[in-house]
């Protein structure tokens, strides 16, 4: 049996005493304190309108059941109706997009009179769009496009909105604009594209043309019933209307937001009647006053033939662009470039200046300083309807 130092015991016995005097005068203090204020509540989050909000913070997510936060720029344009909004892209001389451009390399001209430009940013916009699809397309053009369709929905992020549609010798406009990518999805899956045929209606005048009759019923039998006017081709003319399509699906854009992008995605082999109801100005006219950009995609050999240039001429003149595929693969591949890049503009806006306030259009031009780039945006506007 070992026996335990004195000199140890009593150095053990001074440290517990002191922890306890330790102890017990801590707690006399806290109990000598007063009671601890409640902590200050938090102050609730401003509205977006009433602080400046960056790119960023307007991307931040919030609660799965709120939408998402506005920012202070689409805001803003919403508010001053007064302002002339211009979607712009820029592209390098190998088509790639180009995104690092700011806002003192842009300058803005209206009438050539250089305006100020209010607004300046690079956020991505939610789409609007109406998918307008050629319902009298070839048949293995018909097949190619028919069995890409599926394909669009994964360009499209949730804050997108799309209408699907169809055109032929009529505009047959489809269930409503939708968010919600699963029926989107099953709609564009339920898609079935008429064929064009090369067959010529019968003659009017004879036994087996409209108006004729057997016992009081419909001619059949012999030649057949008539072809369906969505196919129908006369004289080697088609009687397709595009124009008064696009002049429909601009209607449908026509109460969606400033703050969105509203675009027309237009997949047709660019063949067009010569007795549309409404004439290709008043189609432009109708595009520009609501801001409406056309995105092209040209289908078949109507490159070959001349035929695209319908759709040229409304992707150019609305600020848009236009693509041409040959193949499923490529038609794929196309959708998600069209949507990224209607999304991923530069958006300015400014409040017109020093031009003629008497004229109805105003030709708009946009420059940038860097060189060797090519710009895209609409070309003018119409001064009676800057607030669409």
């Amino acid at each position: 049996m070992t026996k335990k130092s004195p000199r140890k015991t009593l150095k053990k016995r001074v440290i517990v005493g002191a922890v306890m005097a330790v102890t017990f005068t801590g707690a006399l203090c806290l109990r000598a304190q007063d009671a601890p204020q409640a902590p200050a509540p938090k102050p609730e989050a401003a509205p977006p309108a009433a602080a400046p909000t960056t790119t960023k913070q307007a991307a931040a997510p919030t609660q799965a059941t709120n939408p998402p936060p506005q920012s202070d720029t689409r805001a803003r344009i919403i508010t001053y109706v007064n302002l002339v909004v211009l979607p712009v892209t820029v592209k390098d001389s190998a088509g790639n997009l180009v995104p690092d451009l700011t806002k003192e390399e842009f300058r803005v001209f209206d009438e050539n009179i250089e305006q100020k430009i209010s607004i300046f940013t690079v956020e991505a916009f939610p789409l609007s769009a109406v998918v307008l699809i050629d319902n009298d397309l070839k048949g293995k053009d018909s097949d190619m496009v028919e069995e890409s369709l599926k394909s669009i929905v994964a360009g499209l992020s949730l804050a997108d909105e799309a209408f699907v549609c169809r055109f032929d010798t009529n505009f047959h406009p489809g269930k409503g604009f939708t968010k919600d990518q699963d029926k989107l999805v099953t709609e564009l899956k339920r898609v079935r594209l008429d064929s064009e045929t090369d067959v010529i209606g019968p003659d009017p005048s004879g036994p087996f043309g409209a108006g004729a009759t057997v016992n009081g019923g419909q001619a059949i039998g012999g030649g057949g019933p008539g072809t369906m006017t969505s196919t129908k081709i006369l004289k080697g003319q088609t009687t397709k209307a595009l124009d008064d399509a696009m002049y429909e699906a601009a209607q449908l854009l026509i109460d969606r937001g400033r703050d969105r992008r509203k675009i027309i995605f237009l997949i047709s082999d660019g063949q067009n009647a010569k007795n549309n109801k409404y004439k290709y100005d008043t189609v432009v006219k109708e595009l520009l006053r609501y801001n409406i950009s056309v995105y092209s995609l040209g289908v078949g050999s109507g490159f070959l033939d001349r035929k695209f240039t319908r759709l040229q001429s409304y992707a150019h003149d609305t600020g848009g662009d236009v693509y041409y595929a040959a193949r499923r693969n490529s038609l794929e591949e196309l959708y998600s470039r069209v949507t990224e890049q209607a999304r991923n503009q530069y958006t300015l806006a400014y409040a017109p200046t020093g031009n003629d306030k008497t004229k109805d259009y105003h030709a708009v031009e946009v420059r940038v300083k860097r060189v060797g780039l090519n710009i895209l945006t609409r070309e003018g506007y119409f001064s009676a309807q800057i607030a669409q």
